[in-house]
């Protein structure tokens, strides 16, 4: 019991200092940060959706800094081909004698930013999903292994679709969060304004490496999991699907596709994660609760009754939270 409240005190601590150094650029958006932090300590990868302006670029690049690990930026763009971003082959003429060699692209990073993500058709963007789900690249028959930890966070603008490839079902469910960053409080804006149009700007010092991340993640996997949790969550997951024994009406009504398996197993992660980031060795029904709606807003997917009545997956995740019965325990 005291090697685990020295695993979440460390933890803690490591989310105090990463806190920290953001702070130094990044104002407000504490929800955003904690869940970005949550999928960098599971191994999970992150989906940010936001309109223009709101420091999304700036939070990744920011986080980067701060970690000692190696940074790359893809913007996305129409004509952006698989190759461009998992490398390809040219020809190297040494000595007289010519080979193939294999020049890497941009995945081969540690922490990915892949800037407007459904910009680029989805032959493109499937390389960059791969990459996340298989945590390597293959290319020409060979393959490259990429380091970990390897962190994708994807950013698109829900602003403006036209000409835009909207991401499938079946790619959302690889990311574990699908983060929506919203505007500033007055006071966040005005400190903004007043931080960021100054003489000097502040820099954030590297406080983690790579080694650091890789035991946090073994750590968030050690955390306890009562079976009370573990089936509220499969229950509140199953609970999203229309046509299950016992779904909710207004499921039936609203919902087309409920959240797959991997929502529980993101729920439960995740769940892991946040205690220990709270000092807490054990997983509460509150940590599964709080990750809710970025873990299945982007895997409950409405129908039409839903959108003609202006309902969102968010409202769905929030009737769901409210009708799901707690446990006996209430853990």
């Amino acid at each position: 019991m005291e090697q685990a409240e020295v695993s979440a005190a460390r933890v803690a601590e490591g989310r105090e200092r990463i806190l920290s150094e953001l702070r130094k650029v990044i104002v407000g958006q504490d929800d955003v940060v904690d869940q970005v932090l949550i999928a960098l300590f599971t191994g999970g990868h992150c989906l940010i959706t936001g309109v223009p302006g709101l420091a999304k670029t700036l939070l990744i690049k920011t986080l980067a800094e701060i970690l000692d690990l190696d940074f790359k930026r893809i913007q996305f763009t129409p004509d952006l081909m698989p190759s461009d971003i998992t490398g390809t082959e040219i020809l190297d003429e040494q000595q007289g004698s010519r080979a193939l060699r294999f020049v890497k692209g941009p995945i081969f990073a540690q922490i990915i930013l892949a800037d407007e993500i459904n910009r680029t058709p989805p032959k493109t963007q499937a390389a960059l999903l791969e990459a996340m789900q298989e945590y390597h690249v293959t290319a020409h028959g060979q393959t490259y292994n990429l380091e970990r930890p390897f962190f994708v966070l994807a950013t698109q603008n829900p602003i403006e679709l036209e000409g835009t490839y909207p991401l499938p079902e079946a790619q959302l469910d690889r990311f574990m969060f699908n983060v929506v960053i919203s505007y500033l409080s007055e006071d966040d804006e005005v400190a903004v304004v007043t931080q960021t149009t100054g003489a000097t700007r502040a820099k954030p010092s590297r406080v983690l490496n790579g080694e650091d991340i890789l035991q946090f993640q073994e750590l968030s996997r050690q955390v306890v999991l009562a079976e009370d949790v573990a089936r509220y969550t499969v229950r509140l997951v199953d609970a999203s699907r229309p046509g299950r024994p016992g779904a909710p009406e207004f499921v039936t009504k609203w919902v087309k596709w409920g959240a797959g398996l991997r929502a529980s197993q993101a729920l439960v992660l995740g769940g892991k994660a946040r205690a220990l980031m709270h000092g807490r060795y054990h997983v509460s029904i509150k940590d599964v609760q709080a990750l809710a709606k970025p873990i299945l807003r982007h895997r409950v997917m409405t129908n039409f009754y839903a959108e003609s009545e202006g309902v969102s997956s968010d409202t769905i995740v929030e009737r769901l939270l409210e009708t799901v019965p707690l446990p006996k325990s209430g853990m």
